[in-house]
């Protein structure tokens, strides 16, 4: 697979977790979007690449940030992508906490961060 395919695979991965959190069948989303249901499955499993225009109207769609579809394209040369950063069973049910819930998760993780940088601290001394 070459890098551009893993690219289109990786936003249509992301594209589908955004239409399923925003309870969209691919249907519903292509009726929105002005494109095929057809056209929304070839997206979504990498087949296609949208347009400007088409990836623009998805992005205010589902209510996404361009940003989230296309940080894999930041640096061609890292192999670090969210899909190994994050463990996709997570992803899928992070996306669907409400705001308040998003920056409860956030402090859990800034204060394990801390514990975890106290514990080297003092296995170092």
């Amino acid at each position: 697979m070459s890098k551009g395919d893993s690219f289109t695979e990786s936003i249509g991965k992301k594209i589908k977790l955004a239409r399923i959190n925003s309870n969209l069948t691919q249907e519903q989303l292509a009726e929105k979007v002005g494109i095929s249901a057809r056209y929304v499955s070839q997206l979504e499993r990498g087949l296609a690449f949208g347009s400007a225009h088409t990836i623009i109207n998805i992005c205010q769609t589902l209510n996404i940030d361009s940003n989230f579809l296309f940080s894999d394209l930041i640096n061609l040369d890292n192999p670090t992508s969210i899909n190994s950063l994050v463990d996709a069973n997570f992803l899928k049910t992070y996306i669907k906490l409400n705001e308040s819930n998003k920056q409860f998760v956030q402090i859990i993780v800034t204060q394990l961060l801390k514990l975890q940088d106290d514990t080297k601290t003092k296995n170092a001394s």
